[in-house]
């Protein structure tokens, strides 16, 4: 069904069906806005999935007072003395706010594992708490829509090199990159535990297949609109492509090798 959905894929009209997308995004700025509301997006996956993109696409036409995207880098000194948690608790979004994670504290239950940045210890006090922190965000109002783009070794590996060759990429290579196809396995396997994990019927995973970026980038963008109330809504355009972006059911054979 997948590779299906991706061969048929038309992007001719892509720019058209972006648009339509980002002004129902537009309405659902106005609706936060006016409500007080608070929308949390957390977006997960491989290096080189298309979390940047996919960004700039969702807010591209949004209000810059009233959105908010939140990509930390490496703790500092003070923030590992600190509760894991908390420079992140900083950052979530205010009445009326959108807030978008590139990265979010799920760099504990992949990135920090494989590299060794943490301890097993820290993970497992990690694994154990995330579930009730996010359950008590939702209690308190937060709106949690989490998102992991899903790609191919081939295709990491084509995106990689793409990096390099590109000036204007530069500033996206990290020592970590270096490590993404070397350590492909390893990342699988703690990518498997944390959404077996963490999807909750509260909190749970949206699994978007990021091969291609802008059939992914329209498909994130339905499910999105798919699961907000909104005024004005126009339920034609805001389904999703299951074979494309689906909430995730459990199963492993759904996720790439």
């Amino acid at each position: 069904m997948a590779k299906n959905a991706l061969q048929d894929f038309d992007s001719s009209n892509y720019e058209a069906k972006l648009r339509a997308l980002q002004i129902e995004l537009v309405k659902v700025q106005k609706s936060l806005i006016s409500n007080g509301d608070q929308i949390l997006v957390i977006l997960e996956g491989r290096d080189t999935a298309g979390k940047d993109g996919t960004i700039k696409a969702i807010t591209e036409h949004l209000s810059p007072r009233e959105t908010r995207v939140v990509a930390l880098g490496k703790p500092s000194d003070v923030e590992l003395d600190q509760w894991y948690f908390q420079r992140y608790i900083a950052q979530l979004p205010k009445r009326g706010e959108f807030v978008l994670f590139n990265r979010s504290w799920y760099n504990r239950a992949g990135v920090e594992m494989v590299m060794g940045f943490c301890s097993k210890a820290q993970y497992a006090t990690f694994m154990s708490a995330v579930n009730p922190l996010e359950s008590i965000l939702i209690q308190s109002g937060i709106t949690v829509l989490k998102y992991y783009l899903d790609i191919s070794k081939d295709e990491q590996k084509l995106r990689l090199a793409s990096r390099e060759n590109d000036p204007l990429k530069q500033w996206k290579i990290s020592p970590i990159d270096q490590q993404a196809q070397k350590k492909w396995n390893a990342y699988g396997t703690y990518r498997n535990a944390m959404l077996l994990k963490t999807n909750t019927v509260e909190a749970p995973w949206t699994i978007v297949r990021a091969n291609n970026k802008k059939q992914a980038h329209l498909n994130l963008i339905r499910d999105l609109l798919s699961r907000i109330n909104y005024a004005g809504k126009d339920k034609k355009i805001t389904v999703p492509d299951q074979g494309i972006a689906f909430r995730w059911n459990g199963q492993i054979s759904a996720l790439e090798k």
